[in-house]
C-alpha cells in the first residue's frame, strides 16, 4: 500500500519518462505544423463537400499545435528553458493564444489550485445557491454551457476570450503579456488579410474574400474551441470527481483524484497528443507528453483504487453532461438544476472516513494549469495567483 501523498507517487515514476531530447520536440513540431499547412492548403483550394472533413482535421491539427505549446509552457518539451517558450508562442498562434497568459492562468492557478472551490476557475461549478441567486439570463447560459454542446462556447468566451483576449494580467506579467498579444494580434491580422487578398484574387468579390476567410481560419477555430472545450471537460469532470472546499482541499486529492485517464482510439491520440493520459500530467507537469503513457502505467499499478481509467465514450460524455450540472460543495455531490441534495453524512460516518495525507508543499510537483475557468471571485483568484507554488522548479522526480 503507497502512501496517499505525492511525494510517495513520484517516486513510482520511472526516471526516464522525463528524457526529453531536443531533435524529439522539434521533430513533433515540424510534423504537426506540416499537417496543418496541408490542411490550410486543402482548405485554400477546394470547395466542396470534403471541406467538412477538412474543417474537423483543421480543428484538430490546431488541437495538436496547441498541445506541444502546453508542453512547452510547462517547460516540459525541450531542457532549454528559452528554447520552450519561443516554441510555445509559436505553436500557440494558431489557436490564438497568449503564453504568458496562459501560464498564469493554467500553470498557476488550475494545477496549483486543482478542483479547489473558489481557486481554480476551470470548469468551477457553481452551487445551487449560487445558481439560485443568478438572473434568467445567466441561468440560460449557465444550462447552455453545462449541455452536451455547450463545451465550445464555453471554452471561447470564458477561457479564450475573457481569461485571455481582454484579460488584465498582474503588474509582474503585464508587460509580457501585452508583447505577447501583440504578437498574436498581428498574426491574426496577416493571416486574415492574406486569406481576404487570396479571396479577392480568386473569387473576384468582397463575398468571395469573406467565404475564404471563414472556410480557411473561423470555422476550423471554432471546431478547434469545440475540441479544447471537451478535452478539458472530460479531463475535470466526471461523475466519479468531487469538487473540494477550499479548507479541505490537499495535493494528493486534487491531482490524484480531480482528473482522469481516458483512452483514446489512437488515431485521435495523433493530434492529441496523450493528454488525455491526465493524471500523471497533473502529478508532475515536467513529463513530456511521448513519456506520459509510461509514467500513467506506473500509477495506475501503484495506485489502482484511486485511479479513474476508462475509454472515450460518447454515451459516458452524454451521461455526464445530464448528471454534472451543480456542485454542492457542503455534501460534495453533484445534482441536477431540480434536484434536491441528499443528507449531510453524520458525524459517525465522517470519523470513519480514513484521513488523507497531504504532500508537504516543497515536495509538492510543479503545478501547471489548464484552461482559465468560469466565474472565480476576482479576490480568489488574485490570493490563487500569490499563494501558487512555481511548481516547474521542483526537483526532478526520483
Amino acid at each position: 500500500m503507497h502512501e496517499r501523498n505525492l511525494r510517495a507517487v513520484l517516486k513510482v515514476i520511472p526516471k526516464d519518462c522525463y528524457d526529453n531530447p531536443t531533435w524529439k520536440g522539434m521533430l513533433w513540431i515540424a510534423w504537426d505544423f506540416a499537417i496543418y499547412a496541408a490542411i490550410v492548403a486543402g482548405l485554400v483550394l477546394i470547395d466542396s463537400p470534403w471541406l467538412i472533413l477538412l474543417w474537423i482535421l483543421g480543428g484538430l491539427s490546431i488541437s495538436g499545435l496547441f498541445i506541444l505549446g502546453h508542453d512547452a509552457a510547462h517547460k516540459a518539451l525541450f531542457k532549454s528553458k528559452r528554447l520552450n517558450r519561443v516554441m510555445a508562442q509559436l505553436t500557440f498562434l494558431p489557436s490564438l493564444h497568449i503564453h504568458e497568459g496562459w501560464v498564469f492562468g493554467h500553470n498557476r492557478l488550475h494545477h496549483g489550485h486543482t478542483v479547489r472551490e473558489q481557486m481554480d476557475f476551470v470548469w468551477h461549478p457553481t452551487s445551487p445557491a449560487q445558481y439560485a441567486e443568478l438572473s434568467g439570463l445567466r441561468k440560460l447560459v449557465h444550462r447552455i454551457y453545462w449541455s452536451p454542446v455547450g463545451a465550445g462556447l464555453y471554452y471561447m468566451f470564458d477561457v479564450w476570450w475573457k481569461k485571455m483576449m481582454i484579460f488584465k494580467a498582474p503588474p509582474k506579467q503585464a508587460a509580457a503579456h501585452r508583447i505577447e498579444k501583440a504578437v498574436v494580434l498581428t498574426y491574426l491580422l496577416a493571416f486574415s488579410g492574406a486569406l481576404a487578398y487570396g479571396g479577392w484574387y480568386r473569387y473576384g468579390t468582397g463575398l468571395g474574400a469573406l467565404w475564404m476567410w471563414t472556410k480557411v481560419f473561423l470555422i476550423p477555430f471554432v471546431i478547434w474551441n469545440y475540441s479544447i472545450g471537451i478535452t478539458v471537460y472530460l479531463n475535470h469532470i466526471s461523475r466519479d470527481i468531487n469538487w473540494w472546499k477550499r479548507s479541505e482541499w490537499n495535493r494528493f486529492g486534487g491531482q490524484m483524484e480531480g482528473t482522469t485517464v481516458i483512452r483514446l482510439p489512437w488515431i485521435l491520440n495523433l493530434f492529441y497528443h496523450n493528454i488525455f493520459l491526465h493524471i500523471a500530467h497533473h502529478v508532475d507537469t515536467r513529463i513530456p507528453f511521448y513519456g506520459l503513457p509510461k509514467a500513467t502505467a506506473a500509477i495506475n499499478e501503484a495506485y489502482a483504487d484511486v485511479v479513474i481509467d476508462k475509454k472515450l465514450s460518447l454515451v459516458d460524455y452524454l451521461k455526464t453532461t445530464w448528471t454534472c450540472k451543480l456542485f454542492d460543495f457542503e455534501r460534495g455531490q453533484w445534482v441536477g438544476y431540480g434536484e434536491t441534495p441528499a443528507p449531510v453524512a453524520t458525524e459517525a460516518a465522517s470519523a470513519e472516513a480514513p484521513a488523507v495525507a497531504e504532500a508537504p508543499a516543497e515536495e509538492a510537483p510543479a503545478p501547471a494549469a489548464e484552461a482559465p475557468a468560469a466565474e472565480a471571485p476576482p479576490a480568489a483568484v488574485q490570493a490563487a495567483s500569490e499563494a501558487a507554488l512555481p511548481l516547474e522548479a521542483a526537483p526532478a522526480a526520483s
